[in-house]
């Protein structure tokens, strides 16, 4: 079997099978999509060979932390990854550079490389698509469970907030996912003051 497949095999059955069922966004189905939207957006962006690779382990491991805990999650995620790959197919520089992706995540995101920048870019890559009113009910489902007292118009508010402070770092999604996000930032803003 090729590596990557059993990397991924083993952390999609430790995300289906040790993360908590409240986890309605930050879950393996979620982990699918960015491992996927990092693939595409990496190839737009001339990624191939072994950094393509340094980017789907990221992607792959990059909420991992969320089978330890919640808060500082991206730095867990980092220390599973590390003790993964203990006696390792990766060089230390390369296993650096793993983390740093994965630490890229961490929001309010600020990736310094390009490879910091696809996978930080698909992490978020929803918010321009029209996923975005499924994954923001997912993610509000699971905020519910810490926050029980938040409210719709709350929520709706905080999502605004994010829009609108957010920005994409790639070539890729600035040119084919901004215009998108201005969009849903423009529903949601009617929507809370009803117009």
């Amino acid at each position: 079997m090729e590596f990557f497949q059993k990397v991924y095999d083993k952390v999609i059955t430790d995300l289906e099978q040790g993360l908590p069922p409240w986890l309605t966004y930050h879950n393996a189905n979620h982990t699918r999509y960015v491992l996927q939207k990092a693939e595409e957006i990496a190839k737009e962006e001339n990624v191939f060979g072994q950094d393509l690779l340094l980017v789907k382990v990221a992607a792959l491991y990059h909420d991992t932390g969320f089978l330890k805990d919640r808060p500082d999650h991206e730095k867990l995620s980092c220390e599973i990854f590390i003790k993964d790959f203990k006696v390792s197919h990766f060089s230390p520089v390369e296993k650096e550079k793993i983390c740093k992706i994965i630490k890229a995540t961490k929001v309010p995101q600020n990736p310094n490389t390009l490879l910091e920048k696809i996978v930080a870019d698909a992490d978020l890559e929803y918010l321009g698509t029209e996923l975005f009113n499924s994954f923001s009910r997912n993610l509000h489902r699971e905020i519910l469970h810490f926050e029980p007292d938040i409210k719709d118009r709350a929520w709706d508010e905080l999502q605004i907030n994010f829009l609108s402070n957010h920005k994409y770092h790639t070539k890729f999604c600035k040119s084919k996912k901004e215009l998108g996000k201005t969009e849903k930032s423009a529903r949601s803003k009617r929507k809370v003051n009803g117009t």
